[in-house]
């Protein structure tokens, strides 16, 4: 199945002023993740998808494929159905959204999203890294529970699975896991994704996922062990993206 990756990046961050163009490495944020998600050969294209054209220039500049898209959409997923519905990338039967501001993401996340969905399992595709209880508290680490057969039962920021009884802390812990921000879906599901009206649970929670998820489209969670570094959102975020550039240039590694 042909497979495009799409990362949507917008210029206006609030917590981040001009976010996609901040540098690590000397190069934007926004063509550092562009080169990461080339470098996976996991889709077979890739494209940017921005309502600025300074971030259009810059991937081009890189030598990358950025795609002018409305800067009305309220998520990622409806940047990315709008690129999917252009004459140029209908040949793509699944997209996959791939955030930002992740210049580091796992590539076993991007691949195991995919999977699921080019598998058959499930129509919609994401990912999760095994982690421990210390994640509970923080609200901006958003966790997912997921039913036996890997499909999604609820996102939230919140500590889930709760400990109702502390006898049961030893099983909470084989559950607990940490979302990471990567969506693959089929065309058919993305496009019923985009059409569903924004719900008071996204909206509660500020995550889009909850959407088709309120709504009953089945969204399957791919499992990996590599906990993701995490996204650039704020100036220690991006001082701590560019060590990790450094430390890993000198390794002579990839990112």
């Amino acid at each position: 199945m042909k497979t495009l990756a799409v990362i949507p990046a917008r210029l206006g961050a609030s917590r981040l002023p001009r976010k996609p163009l901040r540098l690590i490495g000397g190069a934007p944020l926004v063509v550092r993740v562009w080169e990461r998600v080339t470098d996976l050969n996991v889709a077979d294209d890739v494209v940017v998808a921005t309502d600025s054209e300074e971030i259009a220039s810059a991937v081009r500049a890189a030598g990358g494929q950025a795609a002018m898209t409305s800067p009305a959409h309220p998520s990622g997923t409806d940047r990315v159905a709008e690129v999917a519905a252009h004459p140029a990338f209908s040949r793509f039967e699944v997209l996959v959204n791939v955030q930002g501001d992740e210049p580091f993401v796992p590539e076993d996340a991007v691949r195991g999203a995919v999977d699921v969905v080019t598998s058959g399992r499930f129509p919609l595709g994401t990912a999760a890294a095994i982690a421990t209880e210390e994640i509970l508290a923080l609200p901006h680490v958003v966790k997912v529970v997921s039913a036996d057969d890997g499909r999604a039962l609820y996102f939230s920021r919140a500590p889930i699975p709760w400990l109702r009884d502390h006898a049961d802390a030893a099983a909470r812990s084989a559950f607990i896991r940490q979302h990471i921000g990567v969506y693959a879906y089929t065309r058919a599901a993305l496009a019923a994704w985009v059409a569903l009206p924004q719900h008071p649970l996204e909206r509660i929670e500020r995550l889009e996922q909850l959407r088709p998820l309120a709504a009953g489209l089945a969204m399957g969670v791919a499992t990996v062990r590599e906990v993701p570094a995490g996204g650039v959102d704020t100036e220690e975020d991006l001082a701590r993206a560019n060590a990790r550039w450094t430390e890993l240039s000198a390794l002579g590694r990839d990112a």
